[in-house]
């Protein structure tokens, strides 16, 4: 896990230049998550640099959004505008806050780069409302094109901790078996297949 917070601590300042190409599948998800935020209680686990919060920030009633990366957190911090937006450094797998704290919890793009992903989605469980909603987009990297796979080879080689090769279907399944519910989902296109999941708590 240290390894792996190193790596976006030392890589913070190049994050935003580097997400720059999926511009346009971001600009996507962030309308599809406003009206799921609006007028809500939000955390955000694996903010980085808080472009998410951000850009939905306006919708919602409040934000939490954290990261492992005390580097992320200080980026993220640097242009942050919003007094209903507060960013901190949490552990995902041991979050300081009561069950049942938040309307919606994101997690985008970190739950195939963990070791035990379905440990984490037990903890957004027990913060989560009952009624409340899961918004999870993951890059889904075993259904890539021969150039997506050789972007996934260097990225590798520069450290980065990618530990889940979902497709997208593989992905929603995982979501299923781990007690959510999917109620919408879509592949945005981007560097690497981007699914949205939203998701509600279902019977375990």
């Amino acid at each position: 896990m240290q390894k792996h917070k190193n790596f976006w601590d030392r890589n913070a300042g190049l994050y935003n230049r580097f997400m720059r190409k999926d511009r346009a599948a971001y600009d996507e998800m962030y309308e599809l998550i406003r009206p799921v935020v609006k007028a809500k209680t939000v955390l955000e686990l694996a903010t980085g640099t808080g472009l998410i919060a951000k850009h939905i920030v306006n919708a919602a009633a409040h934000i939490e959004a954290t990261d492992a990366s005390a580097e992320m957190i200080a980026e993220a911090k640097r242009n942050n505008r919003s007094a209903k937006l507060h960013f901190s450094v949490q552990d995902m797998f041991r979050l300081p806050y009561a069950e049942a704290s938040f309307d919606v919890v994101i997690v985008s793009n970190a739950l195939h780069i963990v070791l035990q992903p379905e440990k984490a989605l037990a903890e957004i469980r027990r913060v989560l409302k009952d009624d409340g909603v899961l918004i999870a987009p993951t890059f889904t990297h075993a259904g890539n094109s021969f150039p997506g796979k050789v972007k996934a080879f260097f990225m590798k080689l520069a450290g980065f901790p990618l530990h889940s090769r979902w497709t997208s279907e593989e992905y929603l399944r995982f979501l299923r078996q781990n007690g959510w519910s999917v109620r919408k989902s879509a592949v945005l296109k981007a560097s690497f297949p981007l699914t949205y999941a939203e998701c509600v708590k279902s019977e375990v």
